[in-house]
């Protein structure tokens, strides 16, 4: 094996190089440090960790204040949501309920990528940033919402026909089932799960078609879906319970066109054969 580094390896980010590219002398003399870190990590042949580093899209300590932020949101809601709800009645308990709710999904998010496609988990993985500034700008708007009518206007009767506690137990269910649903896909289908639409097929893509998968063409999305409009049920949010609709069902038809082009290239008649045996679990996406 040559002393230097191929050509494809000059080409690439440092933080992406293989193993076998990595030789002190070689990176030393070759590729100049572009910072204190470069240079300290080509001193310990070790460039291949600096993802992990702080600042890194895969720094460990990122990681964990991301995981300490969620964990310490969805404990404190636990917890005025108990006050709110036993203690103290008052309607307002659907904000804690929310945001416990919100901090489940997105430590979920990054612990099944984790758990199964470990190579590709990342800070993104939590999806906190994700669609930015349309997520964050929705999800706030719900709660404004939420909160405007149940300080201001606690007896509100909004659901017709006497159906509030009806609906509230529906939405209570979708937003369980619904993460439910989606955590165990992304388990399920491990490496060939990507939060991101896929151009190019990998050699770990394979075509899920068991277990859930047999049930729900993407059942991912089945989930969010179905979780994103039982949130606006249990917060009692009229206008946002539309909003999420309408947005929601456009996101997801627009995606799954643009991804099923790309699972008929990677899969061909196989998966045109899958998409004719099962359906998208959502309305009026075939």
């Amino acid at each position: 094996m040559s002393d230097y580094p191929s050509s494809q390896a000059r080409r690439r980010p440092l933080h992406i190089l293989d193993d076998d590219d990595l030789s002190p002398d070689t990176w030393r003399d070759e590729l100049p440090a572009q910072d204190p870190l470069d240079r300290y990590l080509m001193s310990i042949n070790a460039l291949h960790m600096k993802p992990f580093f702080p600042r890194q899209p895969k720094s460990l300590s990122g990681i964990s204040v991301r995981a300490f932020c969620l964990g310490s949101a969805f404990a404190a809601s636990l917890q005025v949501l108990v006050l709110l709800v036993f203690f103290i009645p008052h309607p307002a308990w659907r904000l804690p309920f929310f945001l416990a709710a919100l901090s489940a999904f997105h430590f979920l998010e990054f612990w099944t990528t984790a758990e199964r496609n470990t190579l590709v988990a990342s800070n993104d993985s939590y999806l906190l940033t994700a669609n930015w500034p349309a997520y964050a700008i929705a999800h706030s708007l719900a709660f404004l919402e939420c909160f405007i009518v149940n300080v201001f206007f606690p007896g509100r009767t909004w659901a017709p026909y006497g159906l509030g506690s009806i609906l509230l137990a529906l939405g209570m269910v979708m937003v369980l089932g619904g993460q439910v649903v989606r955590s165990f896909a992304m388990l399920e289908a491990g490496a060939s799960f990507n939060h991101l639409v896929q151009t190019t097929r990998k050699s770990t893509h394979e075509l899920i078609t068991s277990g859930i998968y047999s049930y729900f063409r993407h059942p991912s999305y089945f989930g969010f879906f179905y979780w994103g409009l039982g949130t606006q049920l249990v917060l009692g949010n009229i206008l946002c319970f539309m909003a999420y609709a309408f947005v929601l069902w456009r996101f997801f038809s627009t995606r799954i066109r643009h991804e099923e082009g790309k699972l008929i290239e990677f899969f061909q008649q196989d998966y045109v054969d899958y998409r004719k045996r099962v359906w998208t679990g959502m309305p009026f996406i075939p």
